[in-house]
């Protein structure tokens, strides 16, 4: 009994100090300091190992990788994660009943929902980045078919993710699929009229599909919009910048409960970017997608589930310490008072991801162009010092080259 009692009070000193941010704030200081390489070296032992930890250090080691440019690689650690994360009856029974009696730590990670859907999310921004139409546009396909399925099970009340059908809409765009870019436009302004560019899209669109319906209608809907039907047989290519702002919330434990996690804003100076067009100011990039708010929304959502789970755990502590106590009161008295101190919030995240995605879209003539991003503390403010080096890019005819940039500060 002495034994079972020295153990969980051994846990508990170990589930207070060795918690999952402490182990990766490192390597994040490192991705802060444009270390991605090292960041990424740092992570990967830990992400091929199987262990209970391996789905979340897996995602933060792939991101990593992308910010390094080393999108294949990013790739096959996703793919990996995205298996993992498929995997049924990942947790023991016996590690189920040790996680009710001291806590969520001691289970495989199986990841948030919120998280597996960006998992495919990252997988297109990928295979863009790689060229790969195709594979992008199946990885959004797959982001949304995973949220549909969540609402009509009734397992989750998530809503789709407008920027997965924007980046589709899109990619049909460029591979002048103009019918399945209308219908992802169209889909996208159904969950955010807000989008940017969404209602130049939508006439430019209609018309190019045919659909002389739908055109009229937001002609008159957007009267502000000027389009020249003329302008869709123009020969000219687009820069589309897709822009990672910034770090995602971070979990703590909820200061009026420390056995359950709350998702906390984290302070990011870089708010949009600055495009630049050999060396010229071309735009700001546009908010397309809220990853802080659809997070903490999700985390919250799931509130009542995590709540449920611990309130069993309260009665198989009672019943464990009941046991105890029989053989000797005072024993019994303490192992109670250590497992609640145990039961901390599961601190693991995928800590990694930004605050918001943004886009800028550009039209361009064809030919060489140089790039360059510059972060500034809010729309038309003040450079906040953070930029992406000038890269060389190449226009073609009717066709949009994808850049992306991730701010870390």
């Amino acid at each position: 009994m002495k034994k079972t009692l020295l153990l969980l009070l051994s846990l508990t000193f170990l589930s207070g100090c060795a918690t999952y941010q402490m182990g990766v704030s490192s390597a994040r200081r490192q991705m802060q300091n444009g270390n991605f390489v090292q960041a990424a070296e740092s992570l990967k032992e830990k992400a091929m190992q199987p262990t209970k930890d391996q789905l979340v250090y897996l995602l933060e080691y792939a991101t990593a990788l992308q910010m390094a440019g080393k999108f294949k690689e990013s790739n096959q650690a996703l793919l990996l994660a995205e298996d993992i994360a498929e995997i049924q009856d990942y947790t023991s029974i016996s590690k189920e009943a040790g996680s009710l009696l001291l806590n969520e730590g001691m289970v495989q990670y199986k990841g948030d929902p919120f998280e597996k859907v960006m998992i495919n999310a990252m997988l297109a921004i990928n295979f863009l980045m790689m060229g790969d139409l195709d594979a992008s546009l199946v990885e959004t396909r797959k982001l949304n078919q995973m949220l549909y399925l969540y609402k009509k099970e009734g397992k989750r009340p998530y809503e789709q993710n407008e920027f997965a059908h924007y980046l589709a809409a899109m990619i049909w765009e460029q591979d002048r699929k103009f019918d399945d870019a209308y219908i992802d436009y169209e889909k996208a302004y159904s969950l955010n009229p807000n989008l940017p560019y969404i209602r130049e899209d939508l006439i430019r669109v209609a018309w190019q599909s045919r659909r002389m319906e739908q055109y009229k209608k937001w002609k008159r809907e957007f009267s502000e919009v000027k389009f020249d039907p003329k302008s869709t047989r123009s020969k000219d290519g687009e820069l589309i910048v897709i822009f990672q702002q910034g770090w995602g919330p971070r979990k703590q434990a909820r200061p009026e409960n420390h056995r359950f996690p709350m998702l906390k804003p984290v302070r990011n100076r870089t708010q949009v970017a600055q495009v630049l067009v050999n060396g010229k100011p071309m735009t700001e990039t546009l908010m397309a997608y809220d990853v802080e708010h659809a997070s903490i929304k999700t985390l919250d959502d799931d509130y009542g589930r995590l709540v449920a789970k611990r309130a069993a755990g309260v009665v198989v502590k009672a019943v464990a310490a009941d046991q105890i106590r029989q053989q000797n009161e005072g024993l019994g008295d303490l192992a109670w008072l250590v497992m609640n101190i145990a039961d901390q919030a599961d601190l693991r995240q995928w800590s990694t991801l930004p605050q918001t995605i943004q886009v800028a879209r550009i039209p361009l003539k064809p030919g060489e162009y140089t790039v360059s991003l510059e972060g500034l503390y809010a729309s038309e403010g003040d450079s906040t010092g953070e930029v992406m080096p000038p890269k060389t890019i190449t226009i073609n005819p009717r066709k949009a080259t994808f850049v992306s940039w991730r701010s870390l500060q």
